[in-house]
Parts: C-alpha cells; structure tokens; sequence
C-alpha cells in the first residue's frame, strides 16, 4: 500500500546556504576572469594559519577530522545509511543517497581533470595527499554526503527540530573538514569554498530531484 508523502517546501536553512553556495561559486568565477590562482587571499591564509600553528593537539586533532571527508569513509557512510533507509524501506532515498554520492564523486573528478591545478607548494603538507587540488575533493565530496543524506533525510522526517538538527551538523562537519584541509596545508582556500559551494548546490539540486519523483508516485512506501 501507497502511503501518499507529506508535500515538505524546499528548507529555508538549505535554500540560505545553497544561495550563499550560489554566490561564492559566482565569485570564484569572477575572480579567475580577472585574476590567475593561486588568488592572494589564498597565500595570506595559508600562511598566516601556519604561522600561527594554533595548540599542540590541534594538527593531530585535524588530521583525524580530515579523514571524515575521505573515500573511505564517506563511502561507509554512504553503504551504513542507504542500509538502514532500505530497513525502514525508504527505496527511494535509499537510491536517491547513493545516486547522488557515485554521480558527485564523478563530478569532482571530471572538473579536477578539467583544471589541473596543482597543490600549495608554500608550506610542508602535514597529511599526504595525491591528485589534483581543485576543487577540494574532501570539501566537496563531505559536502554531496553529508549535506544530501540530511536533506533526503529530512524529506521523509515529520519533527522539524530533528530536520533542523540533522542539517546543522552536517553543515558543521563539512565546513571542518573543509577548514582542516587548508590547515594541513594540502589545500588552497579557494579549492575549498570552491568543493563547499560545488557539494552544496549537488545536495540541493538532488533533494529538489527526489522531492518531485516523490510527489510524482506518491511516497515510497
């Protein structure tokens, strides 16, 4: 039996972000028809950040939040919660989560391909890190996870508190490992807001994507 789906507005909180995605993805572009990267800004963070280096605990600290952003573990996410959305059988998040996750980690890879930007060069990389900088593949592979799976999650999720919730952490946690990435040294900061404003829009356009199918055959269940 077919449980019609409550029709759910685009959230305020992830319309705001994917405007302000919308306008430093903008920006960006603005900059690079004016200016060549690495842009100065990009110079001053990096290095002021490590100039100031910050407590002993914090590089460790970073190093182990970076990896929250990484294949491997984005990946595990991605299987853990497609797993408990097919339990409650929710097919169609299920397959929305993981669609979303496959398409954008082809994304980052057809636009690092396309630019060919090398990594900082100006001070020592405190983690390894291989390939192409731009965009930051940990800010906005984070991004397309976390940000997707809350927004999808937020669809089929009727207290608005938890919604809100759900979101607020995953925006959090995207933009530390997005600033871990460019305190560790193996990232400029325009390859992260670039990655930020990249995974944000993919989350968006996919919850728009799934909000219709959803609406089209009634729900999912």
């Amino acid at each position: 039996m077919t449980t019609p789906a409550p029709r759910r507005r685009l959230p305020s909180e992830l319309a705001g972000i994917g405007l302000l995605a919308a306008v430093i993805a903008l920006a960006l572009g603005l900059g690079l028809v004016v200016d060549h990267y690495p842009f100065g800004f990009d110079r001053a963070i990096i290095l002021g950040l490590r100039s100031w280096g910050g407590p002993s605990w914090l590089p460790r600290f970073l190093a182990d939040v970076t990896a929250l952003g990484g294949g491997d573990v984005l990946t595990l996410i991605v299987v853990i919660a497609a797993g408990a959305l097919l339990v409650k059988r929710l097919w169609l998040t299920a397959l929305a989560l993981v669609a979303a996750s496959l398409s954008g980690a082809w994304l980052i890879e057809l636009v690092k391909n396309h630019v060919v930007r090398a990594r900082p060069d100006i001070v020592e990389h405190l983690v390894s890190a291989k390939g192409y900088s731009f965009p930051s593949g940990h800010a906005t592979a984070s991004a397309i996870v976390y940000l997707t799976l809350a927004a999808l999650v937020g669809q089929v999720t009727p207290d608005r508190a938890l919604r809100r919730y759900g979101l607020i952490v995953a925006v959090l946690l995207v933009g530390l490992i997005g600033t871990s990435r460019v305190y560790l040294g193996v990232h400029w900061p325009s390859d992260v807001l670039a990655g930020w404003s990249l995974g944000t829009l993919w989350a968006l356009g996919w919850w728009l994507a799934t909000a219709k199918a959803r609406a089209a055959i009634g729900g999912e269940r």
